[in-house]
């Protein structure tokens, strides 16, 4: 992907409008996904990069557990830069704050004004966002906050936004649902009380397709594994599609 030319693309847009200039946290995941594309849409923010952690031992994205090429063609097709935040494994909570605040310092540095998170209700971890980059210079931003989830998850996939699990909490939701697509038919067959965003950790996404993207990322489901209480697919690349205009 040619960066220079899309970074002159959005200081144009910055200046032009008067927009602010934010990073975005990006775990690779259908929230994170729509918030890019509803923050490209408000006219309010200018988002000029994917902030991911990614665990350094086996370069895979953090939490969500999928390949660090598959997150490189994520920022690819989104036509943007990634700031990756290397995470130790094991990492302490006092690691992530250090890397964090090292990654904030650089953004204010150059020129940034606020993090954007696809957080959608869970007050306690917006609180901590809110706490963390308090006197930062950076200003949170939550563009899908406070939307019902069913209404959200419909909203998604009117929109085109395609996804598959990665990772699921089988106390939650069953083992065998990893590595499915993130569709109706999934949610019909959710357990009772499971959030279909899976905001409550039941499961996390790997975002494939939508109108962030310029094409799609096509993958096939690997093996799948439990570890440290969660099971996981590997989602495995196989063509990156561009979207026919």
């Amino acid at each position: 992907m040619n960066y220079k030319r899309y970074r002159g693309i959005w200081l144009k847009t910055w200046f032009d409008g008067g927009m602010k200039k934010i990073l975005l946290s990006w775990s690779g995941g259908k929230d994170s996904a729509w918030a890019l594309h509803l923050l490209r849409s408000g006219g309010e923010f200018v988002v000029g990069g994917l902030v991911t952690t990614v665990n350094e031992r086996f370069r895979r994205v953090a939490i969500h557990g999928f390949r660090e090429e598959l997150l490189e063609r994520q920022a690819e097709m989104a036509g943007m830069p990634l700031w990756k935040v290397d995470l130790p494994f094991p990492c302490s909570n006092a690691d992530y704050e250090e890397r964090m605040a090292a990654l904030c310092k650089q953004a204010v540095k150059e020129g940034f004004e606020g993090m954007a998170f696809g957080d959608l209700f869970l007050e306690e971890i917006r609180a901590y966002r809110v706490e963390r980059l308090a006197g930062t210079g950076l200003e949170p931003v939550f563009p899908v906050w406070g939307v019902p989830t069913d209404r959200l998850a419909a909203q998604m996939m009117a929109g085109g936004l395609r996804a598959r699990l990665t990772c699921v909490d089988p106390r939650k939701v069953a083992a065998e649902f990893a590595g499915r697509e993130w569709d109706e038919a999934l949610l019909r067959e959710l357990p009772v009380g499971v959030d279909p965003c899976g905001e409550n950790g039941e499961f996390h996404s790997f975002a494939w397709a939508g109108p962030m993207f310029s094409g799609e990322i096509r993958v096939e489901v690997g093996e799948r594994v439990e570890r440290d209480g969660f099971a996981y697919a590997d989602l495995v690349p196989t063509l990156t599609t561009p979207r026919l205009s």
